[in-house]
């Protein structure tokens, strides 16, 4: 694996997994960095050329004068495939990322040849459970003053290993289940982000409220989803506490070609809380799936 950093209207950094085969580009969450993808990244490279890259705000990658809103991160991603990548992607999306590779999957067919989805953020059907706790925060976070004061008061007080620890508690039914290396990654990119990066708050906030107005808006967003044309794996942890099950469930229902596979005993983040069994669902799908345009390439 290489660390490394390319020119995209700006610094973007990424991790390079190496690999063969047709490209593969992973895109993290809302809070999230390539580190999320540090479990599955090598193993996916035995059958694809993968790469993770941070979002503008996020994991390395600064602002430099870009915006992290969900369009503009949509935008960045396009012109990361069509000028790093240059050739149809798979793209795996989790969570934000997940909607902003759909969006790019609606808007620009041609530079997605497959997406896999790990609970992409979409609207939630009505009557679905949400926990107070997510409700609340993401509450506080649409207030501009109050959520400024919010973030800047809980990086504070719990520092980088508290952070984390409640990151997983809050994404994963065991968190226990990430491997210590993992975690100790992402606790150093936490305090190199709180000691170095003056930009990381006011990015996540940006990203955080663009992404509740990005699927506040229903008919809109299923409208985008219905002009997607690329094969879809949609992957959802049952115990998922930020994306409801009822939610994927009630977007397969809408694209009944999409396939729909519901990971008992996980949550949000599948990749980080049982790598194997997400690369093994994902290279199962891959070997039955011919790639868009056109079905003509396959693994």
């Amino acid at each position: 694996m290489e660390s490394r950093t390319v020119d995209v209207d700006g610094p973007v950094h990424l991790f390079d997994f190496g690999g063969s085969g047709p490209p593969m580009v992973l895109v993290h969450g809302l809070g999230g960095a390539s580190l999320n993808w540090l479990g599955v990244g090598p193993a996916l490279a035995q059958r694809a050329r993968v790469l993770a890259l941070d979002l503008p705000g996020f994991g390395r990658t600064p602002l430099a004068g870009r915006s992290a809103s969900v369009p503009a991160q949509c935008a960045l991603l396009g012109r990361f495939l069509s000028s790093v990548v240059a050739a149809p992607a798979i793209v795996v999306g989790n969570s934000m990322g997940g909607l902003i590779a759909m969006m790019e999957a609606a808007a620009e067919p041609a530079r997605v040849a497959a997406l896999v989805l790990a609970a992409p953020a979409q609207p939630a059907p009505a009557g679905a459970r949400i926990g107070l706790e997510v409700l609340a925060a993401l509450g506080t976070y649409a207030v501009p003053w109050l959520g400024e004061w919010f973030v800047r008061r809980r990086a504070a007080r719990l520092g980088p290993e508290g952070l984390v620890r409640e990151m997983l508690r809050l994404c994963c039914v065991d968190p226990a289940r990430v491997a210590p290396a993992l975690r100790e990654a992402h606790v150093a990119l936490a305090a190199e982000r709180l000691d170095r990066m003056p930009w990381a708050t006011p990015a996540f906030l940006d990203a955080a409220r663009s992404t509740l107005a990005s699927i506040r808006n229903r008919r809109a967003f299923y409208e985008m989803a219905g002009r997607i044309t690329a094969p879809v794996l949609l992957i959802q942890g049952a115990g998922d506490r930020l994306v409801p099950l009822a939610a994927s469930r009630a977007l397969a229902r809408r694209r009944p070609e999409w396939i729909l596979e519901v990971f008992e005993g996980l949550g949000h983040v599948p990749q980080l809380e049982d790598p194997k069994r997400f690369v093994d669902t994902v290279e199962r799908w891959l070997d039955g799936t011919p790639l868009a345009p056109g079905g003509r390439r396959r693994l």
